[in-house]
């Protein structure tokens, strides 16, 4: 859906930028993976991840206090008529990616999937 890609896009950007007040956000490098969309416009779920780092699930806190503003700042990006409530889910998509990439390179592993000749 367009409208999820443009409110990932900003909240990207805002995230990229560290202009938050609170100092458990002021140094976190967020990645926002996916958002997702109500049908109505009216709810957003943002999935959001730190490469290299699985605490993600520690700044829920203070991503839900910074919601109203994040929610400000993409109603002001996106001109819209009424901004959506942005709500925060971790996304483990890429730790589960590099624990199966962790087991596919272990010995025991390979020496199974080697093709015999």
């Amino acid at each position: 859906m367009r409208v999820a890609e443009e409110i990932r896009h900003v909240l990207a950007g805002l995230f990229t930028r560290n202009e938050f007040r609170d100092p458990d956000l002021a140094a976190a490098q967020i990645t926002v993976t996916e958002v997702r969309i109500s049908p109505d416009l009216k709810h957003a779920t943002a999935f959001v991840s730190r490469l290299g780092r699985s605490d993600v699930d520690a700044l829920l806190p203070a991503l839900h206090r910074a919601a109203p503003y994040l929610r400000g700042q993409v109603a002001k990006a996106l001109q819209l008529r009424a901004a959506p409530d942005i709500t925060f889910q971790p996304d483990h998509a890429l730790d589960y990616a590099m624990k199966i990439d962790e087991l596919m390179h272990r010995p025991e592993i390979a020496r199974d999937l080697e093709q015999k000749d």
